[in-house]
């Protein structure tokens, strides 16, 4: 309550403001600690944006201004979020790695008069904590929900779930559990990790006592996934031939070069794979690359970040300049437009992304690995979301 108070008077003073020059984002994320990657990426799809399109909508310029958040910590993410809204005098908000963080900042929303566009948070729910949140990211529903039906058509009827103990990672073992089900297959045994998780040799030996002839995994991507794809292979699963089965977080381009053959054949389902063949993607990664320095870093929230800006930038549009949070989200609702991941769209029931999800194989391409995309699954909803 404390943060809607003090962001009341900072709106009030804006009020009767029609126009403004200058349109202020901010956009919380990991830009220093063990996720900074993550952040890199959050702004290099933003500079991306900008290379392509710049950074002026109408008569009105686009300023980012970032906050560090480099672990999940929602009371600091309130913090921050009102220390944009007041101290910075933002019309909108971006960003946010981490769903504890989301959730954190949607309460601060309707009061302040400022949407939210979400580049990576990937839980179903965040969108029911305000009808001013707009994703364009992913939920971890829509990528693993596929996954079970790829599991079945390659024969596989016993799995075991492991995943990280927060909300995508409940999502994603909720998400293959139904699925797997549905389609006729048995989950053996459903693991959930603290995601302070860094020695994995117990799971390990959990799936091995399991019996099960996979594991779907979901871990949030960044250091904790290498350390889980690398005892995965040390304690002998993929010599025993265990299929590894996961969302395509464990295997994010900028890993893949650590990776190497541990990760080789491994597949996953996902909204973005770098290797996606469009001209809309290789300008993106043009523009993205040449802002990191070093293309090998790109990875998937950089493609949410981009396509978060092509929404803000509709919404300035609609409005004009003018802060009306509520018709900025309505602007954007029903949305299409050419993403780099191929075609996309807002649903305008529930503000999720609805977009395709591939089936792709780690694979070793002209000595360069890289998610090699294999099946597509078209227009794909969010299966988690249910309506408040």
């Amino acid at each position: 309550m404390k943060y809607l108070l003090q962001v009341t008077a900072a709106v009030a003073l804006c009020a009767g403001v029609a126009h403004a020059d200058v349109i202020k984002v901010g956009v919380v994320g990991p830009f220093s600690g063990g996720a900074a990657l993550q952040g890199r990426n959050f702004q290099a799809g933003i500079e991306a944006y900008f290379a392509l399109h710049g950074k002026t909508v109408g008569e009105h310029e686009i300023e980012v201004i970032y906050r560090d958040l480099p672990a999940a910590d929602p009371g600091q993410s309130a913090a921050l979020t009102q220390e944009l809204i007041v101290g910075e005098g933002v019309q909108y908000l971006a960003g946010y790695y981490y769903t504890p963080d989301a959730m954190a900042a949607a309460p601060i929303l309707e009061e302040a008069n400022v949407p939210m566009v979400i580049f990576n948070a990937a839980t179903s729910a965040i969108v029911n904590a305000s009808p001013l949140v707009v994703r364009t990211s992913f939920t971890t529903f829509q990528t693993s929900t596929p996954m079970a039906t790829v599991a079945r058509e390659r024969g596989i009827s016993k799995a075991i779930t492991v995943v990280s103990d927060y909300g995508p990672g409940i999502d994603a073992e909720t998400a293959f559990v139904r699925a797997f089900g549905a389609a006729g297959g048995e989950t053996v045994q459903s693991v959930r990790m603290p995601m302070t998780t860094v020695d994995f040799s117990p799971i390990m030996q959990r799936i091995k006592d399991s019996g099960a002839e996979a594991v779907f995994a979901f871990l949030p991507a960044g250091p904790q996934t290498l350390g889980f794809m690398t005892a995965f292979v040390e304690n002998g699963l993929k010599d025993a031939g265990v299929q590894l089965l996961a969302p395509g977080d464990l295997t994010q381009e900028s890993d893949l070069p650590v990776l190497g053959p541990n990760a080789a054949g491994m597949l996953t389902t996902f909204h973005y794979a770098v290797s996606h063949n469009s001209p809309e993607n290789i300008a993106f990664i043009e523009a993205a690359s040449n802002w990191l320095g070093n293309p090998d870093e790109l990875s998937f929230p950089a493609v949410g970040a981009y396509d978060g800006m092509t929404v803000i930038a509709r919404m300035i549009e609609a409005t004009d300049g003018r802060q009306d949070a509520a018709a900025a989200v309505e602007a954007v609702k029903g949305m299409e437009w050419i993403s780099p991941r191929g075609p996309v769209s807002i649903n305008p029931e529930n503000r999720h992304l609805t977009q395709n999800i591939y089936l792709r194989e780690v694979a070793e391409v002209e000595g360069k690995w890289i998610n090699h995309e294999l099946q597509v699954f078209e227009n794909q909803g969010d299966p988690g979301w249910v309506a408040p």
